[in-house]
Parts: C-alpha cells; structure tokens; sequence
C-alpha cells in the first residue's frame, strides 16, 4: 500500500513536478547572483536618512528607493521627463550600473509560480507542491522501511543502478524538498485566501499633514531612525502635492512619514501571520538566504533522476509482475506456490518453479502470500517462496500471511517448503523466511525440506534448490530462472595460471581478452557464464576492472561441476559467452579508513583485484586461507609485489595441508589485538568464499570483537562487513 501511495502521485505529476523543481533550481541561483554584485552593509552602520540624502546628491528626482532581501539597493528616479531606474553604491548614494530586470528570470518566475497560466496556473502549480509533499514523505517512509529503521537512514544501499540511485539521491535531497514542498504548499494556500499572510493590515492613510516647506530627506527624524538593512521600500511624496507622504516599508512594519516634521505617521507593525509569511517566502525563494537558496537548487535538480530512475522501477516491477499460465484454481491444485515479494522480483523464481511442476503433471496454483485462505482441499504440497523487506521485515505482498495464517489455521500435516529470497549482506538476512517457516511447523505443517535461502537472486542456488525438492518428490525438476540477463558478449582466452596440481585442488587464473562493447564493471562485480547444455548461467567474481583490459577469474574444477570443468578445459584463444552482472555492494568503501579482507581458495579473485587497484597505498590488510604453499599460494607473485609497493600492508596466509595445518580464522584469532586497532580505527571487513569458511569466519571476529563490545552483526549493520560467499 505504501508503494502505491509513493508510485500513482509520482506517476501522475511527473512532468508537473520535474517541471517546477527545474525551474525552482534556475530561480535559486538568482539570490546568489544578486548578493555576489551588492553592497553589503552592517546593522547600525547606515540609516535611510543617510542613504536618501546621499542620494539626493546624485538623482534629484528620486522617486522610489527600494533595497531588495540580497542588499542591493535600486533608485528609480526621473530626469528631464525621462524615467530610469539604477543601482547604486548605498555607502556613497552614486549609480553603478543601470537596472533592468532580466526578462528570462521574469519568464521563469512566471512558469514557476502559474505556468503562465494566470491565476488557474497559481493552483496547478499549489497542486504540484502538494504531489511533491505526498512522495518526499511516503519515500522517507519507504527508505526507512527498506533500512530497517530511521536510525539506519545513513547504512549504504543495495540493489541495481535505478534501484540504488533512486534511494541515494532521494535521501540526500529529502529535507530540502521536504522544505521546498511545504513552504510552496503555504505560499499557495496564501495566494488564494486559504491562509492570511498578514498583508490585509495596512496602515491607514494620513489625514493631516505638517504645513509648510518640507525638510531635507537626511534630516527627517523616522529616516534617520530606520536601519537601512531594514528598509524594503522608501516612495516619495509626489512633487507639487502639499498633502503627500513618504511611504516607509521595513522588516518589521509599513508606515507613511511627514515630509515636514519627519514624523511617522499611522505606523502598522507586522502581525505574526505576515513575519511567518515573509519567513516562509525567504526559504522557499532564498531570497536574503542565498546560502540555503544554493543548496535548494541542487535538492531540486535531484527530483528529474528521481523521476527518470522511479518510473524505470515502477515499469520493471510491472513487468517482472505475476504473468502465470495455467494456474489451477486453488481448490483442485495438488501443488501450491505462495509469493511473498517486495518488487515482484521473487515472483520470476515462482513462475519458473510453477512451469516446472506443471510439466510434470501437477495441478498448481501460485499467488502471493496474502491471498493465503486455508483451503487447499486437494493440496498435496504448499511451497513458500518470500523474500524480506528491511530489517527482517514481511515484503508487501506477505504483509498479512502470518495473521492469516493463525486466523484460518493450516490443514494438519500440509507439507510445505519455504525459500528465502535475500541480500547477506543484511544482518537479517531471509529473516522473514525463517519466522514463515517457525509459525507454518507450530500451526501443524510437515517440512519437505528444511530452509533453503537464496542469495541475491542467485541461479545456481536456487537451481539447486529445484534439485532437492526433486529428490524429495521422486522427479526431476530443472529449475532455471536468471533476472534480467544482459546481452552476452563474445570474449577470447589470453592466459591461464595453473595452480594446485599437487593437492587435488586444480585451479586456474583465467584471464579473457574484455572487447570494448562490454560494459563497464569493477573488480567485485560478476561474471556470468553460461556453460554448454545448461540454461542456468555461474557466476564468477571478477579480479579485474575494465581499466585493465581483461576480464580476470580465478576457477577451481569440482568433480562433476559443469561450468568449471568446461573452464579448465579452454585453451588459449578459445571463445566464451558472458555478461557483467553488477555487484557494487562487494568494494571497498571509498576513504582512508582501513580494509580487512578475508578469503580463502579462489575467493582471493576480487581481494587480489581490490589490492591491485589501491594505487592511493591506504592500509589493506589479507588474510587468505590454501592448501600447500607450494602447490596452490594463489596470486603469490602479484601478492608479492604489492607488498613491496605498498599497496599491501600485511599478508597472513594460512595453509591446511602446510607443517602447522592452520586456517584463516586461526590467523585471525592469533591477531586479534591488531584486529581490534584496526577497527577502532574504522576498519571495513570484506570476506570472500565458501559458506563455509564465511560462517567460520564470523564465530571468530565475533570473539575478536568481544572485547570492544561489538559484533559481525553489529558492524554489518553499520555497513562496515559484507561479503560475497557461495
């Protein structure tokens, strides 16, 4: 619901609000611009008395003095019978330069406040402030829930480009367009009488004037008594007119002055409802606030992105929605698939399971989590397939499953399989997954399997999954789904490393040729390779960047592994089928803080690649866990020569088949004191590698930061430990 809240006024104000915040951005540089070529004075340092007189030496036909909410301060005047208007020096009350308006801020003013559409367009425009309140609050709302929590605002993001650049920029600009929207939703309101802006106090007009000749303007008492960094506007009495006053506005109140006495006649000081007004419009506009009008701007050229990258999201989740052939009503279905999903992602994986029953003779019904009813009369087999939404969270289409669940109960003994969707890199990572799993065995469900989780969308772990669940049902099922593949590119053998010949553990440095079509991609991110005869592509973390010029995998061959077998069996020159999949949240965070990465086996590939890239020599600290050194040290050249250059700080290798057997999590154990500096100094952990390995590498840091009263958890949240583990 909150989604749709969000996405249906961003849909339908799009052009609106680009519209407005673009021409707002225009409009901002302008107090800026205005402070940059006036005169600024001091309080106390000139008074309007002092101001007009100096004048009078320049302009004897002075008319009007107005100083604007930037200081610069403009006479119009008239000479000769000839009007003019210019800008002068109000130290020295002589011109600089003539004024003119400029006519293409006049036309942006006009676009900007009614679309040059009168006073109709005022509303339309009040309309376009109101859109934009509407999505800078449900996106807060969203990006708190995506976080887990406003006091996880500031944790870095995931998700693909437009996912990822539509929540970053959202939150940087979040509180200058909160700001621009509410102050432009009051001015609105204003303009049409809905709110009072205090301006229907006005003084009344004098009915009695001093006789006889009027004083000089610098010696009248309310002049001289009126700071000029007060003054807005100063008009003068009409020549030839005994009974005319000057008329005075100031910051604090609008009033007439005698021309004889210097009196100030009928004074109105501004109510509340016209200092909130004025207020209101110095931060909307700027105007007098050059220094908050800047930063407003630049909030306001963020919402085109917003708008580009959220209808992109908005067309792909339509897109990767529920398109299911041959769903079998619920009450026949032998087989049922329930969908918790946050984006529709998740739903890619249920089809794909969906097909796969179904063409082996079931009777399936999918559809999402809350649509769970309880009456699944012939249902042999509930599936559950969730993803989690934030801090552990029930994405949107499970919000209501487990209040169904305990409301209409489960038919006892249903058999049932939860797959968790997620990101590791979450400290709750598939959380949802297991309360789905913990609340369907309470309710009396029977368990085909026990939790699996899948990580970010993984193919391979998910066409594994397919494989036990086909064990457990006595039929093959070939579950294969990939989001979203890119175009895949042709790209050539150049080189091969050997290594670990001697240990059974044969592994190879590959190292293709990367064609300029490819697009860009970072050492972290993913190789996708499709191997001969299977439609489920592996992935490969990249040691390399395209500033290199290769795409660099390190591949160890696994007995009856498709893909690695095929790997080693390349020779130099021969040509594969990849694509680049991004993985921005496995890289070093940009800063001088220090870096602990952790690997083993081949999950030195991005590790050796981050290191080689550190050209800046910030302090990178390895940790790596082989066979034998002398069969399978990988990277033990490269490594080598980083030491010596400084691009690697330490390097603590462990060997299981070495004199001293040792693992990495004993290096880090052995270390743990100049692990726990490391961290007070704001050290980010990186760790790539089996599952294995990963979980045994936490058990260990977490005793390592035990003393510091921290935890894996605690800095996963903080952003500052991810992983890549397969």
């Amino acid at each position: 619901m909150l989604r749709q809240f969000h996405s249906l006024p961003g849909l339908i104000a799009a052009l609106l609000v680009m519209l407005l915040s673009i021409s707002g951005a225009v409009l901002s540089v302008d107090p800026a611009l205005e402070r940059l070529h006036s005169t600024p004075t001091t309080a106390g340092q000139l008074n309007v008395g002092q101001l007009a007189g100096r004048v009078a030496n320049h302009f004897p036909g002075v008319e009007q003095i107005q100083r604007t909410a930037s200081g610069t301060v403009i006479v119009y005047y008239n000479q000769n019978g000839q009007a003019g208007a210019e800008k002068v020096d109000p130290l020295t009350g002589q011109g600089l330069t003539p004024y003119e308006p400029s006519a293409f801020s006049r036309w942006m003013k006009d676009l900007h406040r009614s679309l040059f559409l009168g006073t109709p367009g005022h509303g339309v425009s009040g309309v376009g402030a109101l859109f934009m309140l509407l999505l800078s609050v449900s996106g807060a709302l969203l990006l708190a829930r995506r976080l887990g929590g406003w006091r996880n605002l500031q944790r870095p993001l995931r998700g693909n480009f437009s996912q990822r650049w539509h929540a970053e920029v959202g939150r940087l600009a979040l509180l200058g367009l909160l700001l621009s929207a509410l102050t432009g939703l009051y001015m609105s309101a204003s303009t049409f009488g809905f709110i009072a802006d205090g301006s229907q106090s006005e003084p009344a007009f004098p009915t009695h004037v001093s006789a006889g000749p009027a004083s000089p303007v610098a010696n009248l008492q309310a002049l001289q008594a009126t700071d000029l960094n007060d003054l807005r506007e100063l008009v003068y009495p009409s020549p030839g007119n005994p009974q005319d006053v000057f008329s005075l506005r100031t910051a604090q109140g609008d009033g007439y002055v005698d021309p004889v006495s210097g009196a100030l006649l009928s004074y109105q000081p501004h109510d509340s409802m016209r200092n909130l007004y004025e207020w209101i419009y110095q931060l909307h506009t700027g105007a007098g606030l050059w220094w908050l009008g800047l930063p407003l701007g630049l909030c306001a050229l963020c919402v085109p992105l917003m708008s580009v990258t959220g209808i992109l999201l908005w067309w792909r989740r339509r897109k990767a929605g529920p398109n299911i052939r041959h769903n079998s009503p619920a009450r026949s279905a032998d087989s049922v698939i329930l969908v918790g999903s946050e984006n529709n992602s998740t739903w890619g994986f249920a089809k794909a399971l969906h097909d796969a029953l179904h063409q082996a003779g079931h009777q399936v019904h999918s559809a999402s989590m809350n649509e769970w009813t309880g009456d699944y009369r012939n249902a042999e087999r509930v599936f559950i397939l969730t993803a989690t939404h934030g801090d552990g969270d029930a994405p949107a289409s499970a919000s209501q499953f487990l209040d169904r669940l305990t409301k209409v109960g489960l038919k006892p003994g249903q058999s049932f399989a939860v797959l968790g969707f997620g990101d590791r890199q979450f400290p709750q990572f598939c959380q949802f997954a297991h309360q789905v799993q913990e609340a369907i065995s309470q309710a009396g469900g029977s368990a085909l399997l026990g939790l699996e989780t899948v990580n970010r969308q993984s193919s391979q772990e998910f066409a594994r999954w397919g494989h036990a669940l086909g064990d457990v049902l006595g039929q093959e099922l070939m579950l294969a789904h990939t989001p979203q593949r890119p175009q895949t590119h042709q790209v050539a053998l150049t080189e091969c490393i050997v290594y670990g010949e001697q240990v059974n553990a044969p592994t190879r440095v590959l190292r293709f040729e990367a064609p300029s079509t490819l697009p860009g991609f970072e050492a972290g991110d993913l190789l996708g390779i499709l191997p001969p005869g299977s439609p489920v592509p592996r992935f490969y973390s990249l040691a390399s960047r395209s500033e290199d010029g290769v795409l660099e995998i390190c591949v160890r061959k696994h007995d009856g592994g498709v893909c690695s077998q095929f790997l080693h069996d390349l020779h130099i020159g021969a040509s594969i089928e990849v694509f680049i999949q991004p993985n921005p949240q496995f890289r070093p965070a940009s800063g001088t803080h220090p870096v602990i990465l952790i690997g083993a086996g081949t999950g030195i590939g991005p590790l050796a690649g981050f290191i080689r890239n550190n050209k800046a020599r910030h302090p990178m600290h390895l940790y790596w866990g082989g066979r034998h050194p002398a069969s399978d040290f990988l990277y033990e050249p490269d490594l080598n020569r980083y030491l010596a250059d400084r691009r690697l700080t330490a390097l603590r290798a462990a060997f299981s088949q070495a004199q001293d057997r040792s693992y990495v999590q004993d290096r880090l154990i052995h270390d743990a004191l100049a692990l726990r500096r490391l961290i007070e100094k704001g050290a980010q952990v990186l760790v790539c590698g089996s599952r294995e390995m990963a979980k045994g590498v936490m058990h260990a840091l977490d005793e390592v930061l035990a003393p510091l009263d921290l935890s894996v958890l605690m800095l996963k949240t903080q952003g500052r430990y991810r992983e890549d583990v397969y």
